[in-house]
C-alpha cells in the first residue's frame, strides 16, 4: 500500500527526538514506524538553499545520498497513522522543521522466516532496486511492518495495492 512518509532533518543532539515525539503525541498523531541516521554535511547548504518548502531542488538521487555519516545533523524517517499525514505535515511546518516528504510502500508482512525474501524477491522479479527499507515488529506472534522505498513507486504500487 502507498504511504506517504516524511524525512525530517535535524541537529543530531540529546532531546531532539523527545521533542518531536511530544509534538505529534500531544496533537493525538501516532507514529507507525520511524528510522533515525545520519545526514550527510551537505544536509544543511542544501536546505539552506530549499528553504522550508516542500519544493525539490536535486534530483531524489541526491536526497538519497544524505545518508552519509555526520556528527551534526539526523535523517529521520517516519509513517504516521493514515489519514493524519496532512496534520502532521502542518504542525511540522508551523514549528519550523525541515522535511520532506516522499511515496513508499508499507506492508504488513507474517512475523515468520521467508516473508520479507518473498517481498523483496518479487520486487527484484519485476526490475525495481529498493532504495532502503525498515521494519518493525510487536512480538512474536504481530505482524510486521516493513516500509520500502523502491525506485518505481508507480511499479511497485502495482504490485501491492492497497
Amino acid at each position: 500500500m502507498v504511504r506517504t512518509e516524511i524525512q525530517l532533518f535535524m541537529m543530531n543532539q540529546p532531546g531532539e527526538l523527545g521533542r518531536l515525539a511530544n509534538l505529534l503525541g500531544e496533537a493525538g498523531i501516532n507514529i507507525d514506524a520511524l528510522t533515525i541516521q545520519d545526514a550527510s554535511a551537505y544536509v544543511k547548504e542544501l536546505f539552506k538553499a530549499r528553504g522550508r518548502t516542500l519544493k525539490r531542488i536535486a534530483s531524489a538521487a541526491s536526497y538519497n545520498s544524505m545518508r552519509k555519516d555526520s556528527a551534526e545533523y539526523a535523517l529521520i524517517r517516519i509513517l504516521v497513522e493514515n489519514g493524519k499525514i496532512n496534520k502532521a505535515i502542518d504542525l511540522l511546518y508551523k514549528h519550523d522543521y525541515v522535511f520532506d516528504i516522499a511515496p513508499v510502500i508499507a506492508l504488513k508482512l507474517d512475523n515468520k522466516p521467508g516473508e520479507l525474501a518473498k517481498i523483496t524477491t518479487q520486487l527484484g522479479e519485476e526490475g525495481i532496486n529498493i532504495n532502503y527499507v525498515y521494519g518493525s515488529v510487536a512480538g512474536p506472534d504481530a505482524e510486521c511492518l516493513f516500509v520500502f522505498c523502491p525506485e518505481d513507486i508507480d511499479l511497485a504500487a502495482k504490485i501491492f495495492p492497497e
